[in-house]
């Protein structure tokens, strides 16, 4: 109790002392490439910002899902020069295989993993109460819904290069439902794709809460404010603030057309009170946004109930 409520105060001080958090509008940066593999990330869309100190981040449902009767998840490497397992420009780092159940409660969940290989060997501490794991490579999280379903997967991140994915409880007709899109959250760096470093992490259950301590110094504090049928929701909050020199989040994601595709379009707000608008993804550059999503009107054979992501709520501190 003594140490938590001296991290609070030392958080609240440095908060402080950056002065009051004020709505912001953010810079969204299209940085993607043309491919003809549904299998890659192809599509990186960074969001900058001076001093940037809170965001929510929330999965939806596209808006055709309501018409669609079953999934199309199965992998298409039509397009690709490698047909699975480890991407062959990717260095492959071995490992012993592991699974640990971190956490099992009465809402949620969380499973970790240790995969038999991946791309960078980084070891970051995750724990939960009084327990510490070094070396998993990805934090899955069930949403227990407290009907006779069985807990749906709505969240996983990868400790070891800062990769989050997130989804609504799925509807009883897709099953575990897929992911598409996945983000970044934090100072994010170049390491021949867009990482984050973490040093640790630190997972509270109630609330559930994820603290992340970045590895070249920085704290985020990750909150699961809502995981329902209709979205699951992170409020997510930095100290200190970013800055604009890197973006504090990116959009991860896979572009063959508009059928075939996890983002074919983002629609957006300027300004708290002007109109909503939509283009195709290849249509956007660069935009300025208080409000941004991305997603899709086309029903993809490729991942069809994935999740629209949507980025707003954005707060920078004060000077």
């Amino acid at each position: 109790m003594v140490r938590g409520r001296a991290l609070f105060l030392l958080t609240l001080a440095v908060a402080l002392s950056e002065g009051i958090a004020a709505p912001a509008s953010v810079t969204v940066s299209n940085h993607s490439r043309p491919t003809a593999c549904a299998e890659e990330d192809n599509v990186s869309l960074h969001l900058q910002a001076p001093r940037i100190t809170r965001l929510r981040v929330e999965a939806l449902p596209p808006p055709y899902l309501d018409g669609v009767d079953r999934d199309i998840s199965t992998p298409d490497f039509s397009g690709c020069n490698f047909d699975g397992g480890t991407h062959p420009t990717d260095p492959a780092y071995r490992f012993r295989a592991r699974r640990v159940v971190l956490h099992d409660g009465p809402r949620w969940r969380i499973v970790g993993l240790r995969l038999p290989t991946f791309w960078r060997p980084q070891q970051v501490p995750v724990r939960v109460g009084q327990r510490t794991v070094r070396g998993l490579h990805l934090l899955q999280v069930f949403a227990k819904t407290g009907d006779a379903s069985p807990p749906r997967e709505v969240l996983v991140l990868y400790p070891a290069d800062g990769y989050w994915r997130l989804k609504q409880v799925p509807a009883p007709r897709f099953g575990d439902g897929v992911y598409g899109s996945s983000f970044l959250l934090g100072p994010v760096e170049d390491d021949d794709r867009p990482v984050v470093n973490i040093a640790s992490i630190r997972i509270e259950t109630r609330p559930l809460v994820l603290h992340l301590r970045f590895a070249n110094g920085g704290q985020a504090r990750v909150a699961v404010a809502e995981a329902s049928r209709e979205r699951t929701t992170l409020d997510v909050s930095f100290v200190p603030a970013l800055n604009r020199a890197r973006p504090f989040a990116t959009l991860r994601s896979m572009h063959v057309a508009p059928d075939n595709a996890d983002v074919s379009e983002i629609t957006w707000r300027q300004e708290a009170n002007t109109a909503l608008q939509t283009q195709p993804l290849d249509a956007v550059s660069r935009i300025e946004a208080t409000d941004v999503r991305f997603g899709r009107s086309m029903p993809s054979r490729h991942n069809t109930s994935a999740p629209d992501l949507r980025f707003y709520d954005f707060e920078a501190a004060g000077r």
